[in-house]
């Protein structure tokens, strides 16, 4: 749209109409020309969705003639990786719709070409106990919803809001006959969350992250019927001791996980705090003591394991 001197509205495609009706058009059939275009389609559809705007009926159309002609495919890592990055960091409090961009490339098939382990979730089932949504293409989506929720001002949020999508990929791979249950999910998963952040050349934090949520988020949730010394091990696992700041990520990612769930949205997460004070606990413990006692080698780790554990033990009896 353009306007001349007099103030004339200059509008050959109908713009006006289509603001009026919150709809997004495409303006030409060079649309088809850049596979690019349907993430950008996808991502201003999350932009804009708190106004209410849809995607055009043709314009979808295109979107998913792209995507079944395989050229999506020929776009590069870091444009793909660019557009996926945005929508997960794009906008502020209720503006921030990262799951609409997801649901978009899922609808129109775009999905299934760029991230298969993903799209693949759609229609695979879980334990309605649990998952009273069912689906697990559904529960990932909620579970993003509820990570942007929780990281509005996190620095990090990018990356948190990564590994609410990779957190469930292993159920994509479960056999039908094992439905719904998704035993041994969490390891199933890592190998698709190397394969999909080495494909887009995901950053080393938010690939780092990500697996650590995916095999880690059900010891999280099950933290209060862990033993001290289990949790010492995750502990280690997690590195806590020279990535602080990365746990605090990490709990951020598995609450989401908790919270996304039909009718779970504001159910108390006591397991949070409860870890967050564990690894508190441990974290005092450092080498200095024991040097100074005049131990030296294997008895200083020793000695740092066995205090750590008593310290987890202590602040597990104080919840129980």
């Amino acid at each position: 749209m353009a306007m001349d001197r007099e103030g004339n509205i200059i509008d050959p495609f109908q713009g006006q109409q289509d603001l009026e009706n919150r709809v997004l058009r495409h303006v030409s059939g060079a649309f088809i020309e850049d596979p690019l275009r349907v993430l950008r389609v996808a991502r201003f559809a999350a932009r804009y969705h708190n106004y209410g705007f849809t995607i055009a009926p043709e314009t979808f159309a295109l979107m998913t003639k792209i995507s079944e002609s395989g050229e999506l495919l020929a776009l590069s890592a870091e444009r793909v990786w660019q557009e996926i990055q945005r929508s997960l960091s794009e906008g502020i409090g209720d503006e921030q719709h990262p799951e609409v961009f997801f649901q978009v490339l899922h609808q129109c098939q775009a999905l299934k070409v760029l991230w298969p382990e993903l799209d693949v979730l759609w229609g695979v089932p879980n334990p309605a106990q649990w998952h009273p949504e069912i689906c697990s293409g559904v529960h990932t989506m909620m579970v993003l919803k509820q990570a942007v929720l929780l990281t509005e001002n996190n620095e990090n949020k990018t990356a948190i809001r990564f590994a609410a999508l990779c957190h469930d990929l292993g159920k994509g791979i479960t056999s039908t006959e094992h439905w719904p249950s998704h035993r041994g999910h969490e390891k199933a998963g890592l190998p698709l969350v190397e394969k999909v952040t080495k494909q887009l050349k995901v950053p080393t934090y938010c690939k780092q992250l990500a697996l650590k949520v995916c095999e880690h988020h059900l010891h999280c949730h099950k933290a209060f019927q862990l033993k001290p010394s289990t949790l010492l091990n995750i502990f280690n696992q997690l590195d806590v001791w020279r990535k602080p700041q990365e746990f605090d990520d990490f709990l951020i990612a598995c609450k989401s996980d908790f919270l996304g769930r039909l009718g779970f949205e504001n159910r108390p997460y006591p397991q949070e705090q409860y870890l967050k004070d564990a690894m508190h606990a441990a974290y005092q413990i450092n080498a200095k003591a024991f040097v100074e006692q005049g131990l030296k080698g294997l008895a200083i780790k020793e000695s740092i394991a066995k205090a750590r554990l008593d310290a987890i033990e202590k602040v597990k009896e104080e919840y129980q």
